[in-house]
């Protein structure tokens, strides 16, 4: 099927879907999911993961954020259900989400009594106001203005009250704002052997690479050309690690449905 809207979220189901993944972006790719992470996603789908992607707009209360993307996806999965699009309550749910996507999904896991299969923790990032928004560096100390909760509240949250047992995290090895090292020491303290931690290639826009089509002169073949070619093939070849990644995690769970 094609990309369809459904109750504000943007949903991609296969013919015969074997799992849901509840996908969130980053901070500021989130409002078109479908578009932003559409070749991962998609690629997903085609293995069977039908996808329910929440578009967000980012302020700077993150918990009322994720109680908003929580409570939508509740809202289209049950639709979707009613609708026989899914199988009700039959299918294993997973969140997958992308650096402001994962700290969403784990603060889901903290508020609220998730049923989760397990979660899918993408470039995870905690950083301060101060740090992750661009200028506000530049303001004067007595601009006090921070993320709700703020970075330690987050793990905090996350030690005390997250309940999602199984969890994937994936660290680029040349992501420069990932803060995975942190999350992983947090979770296996809550769930020792239950977390896996991946360090793969890439950056951290890895999961939005899109297959963008090069314009090639047959008769010339330039050094522009070559570059794109190259870029191409780099794109293509950390995200179809990131995939793999993903589906290695996933497969024996599902496949024991």
């Amino acid at each position: 099927m094609n990309w369809q809207e459904i109750s504000g979220n943007w949903v991609y189901i296969p013919r015969q879907p074997r799992a849901v993944i509840h996908f969130l972006g980053g901070a500021f790719v989130a409002a078109a999911p479908h578009i932003t992470y559409r070749l991962l996603l998609e690629n997903l789908g085609k293995q069977g993961y039908a996808t329910i992607a929440t578009p967000f707009i980012n302020t700077f209360d993150h918990r009322s954020i994720a109680s908003e993307v929580y409570n939508s996806f509740e809202d289209t999965l049950e639709l979707l259900q009613k609708r026989r699009y899914l199988p009700p309550n039959s299918l294993p749910v997973y969140g997958m989400g992308h650096s402001m996507g994962s700290k969403l999904h784990l603060l889901i896991g903290s508020m609220y009594d998730v049923n989760r299969s397990g979660n899918i923790l993408i470039s995870f990032n905690n950083f301060s106001a101060r740090d992750a928004v661009p200028l506000m560096g530049q303001m004067p100390q007595e601009f006090n203005v921070e993320f709700s909760p703020n970075p330690q509240e987050t793990l905090d949250l996350i030690a005390d009250y997250y309940d999602v047992r199984r969890n994937l995290i994936v660290k680029f090895n040349n992501d420069t704002i990932d803060q995975s090292y942190t999350l992983d020491r947090t979770l296996n303290k809550i769930f020792p052997g239950k977390v896996s931690t991946q360090i793969i290639n890439g950056t951290h826009l890895t999961p939005l690479g899109q297959d963008f089509q090069l314009s090639i002169n047959s008769q010339v073949f330039t050094p522009f050309d070559a570059i794109g070619q190259w870029i191409k093939q780099e794109v293509h070849r950390d995200l179809h690690q990131l995939k793999r990644e993903i589906l290695d995690w996933l497969d024996p769970v599902v496949g024991g449905y």
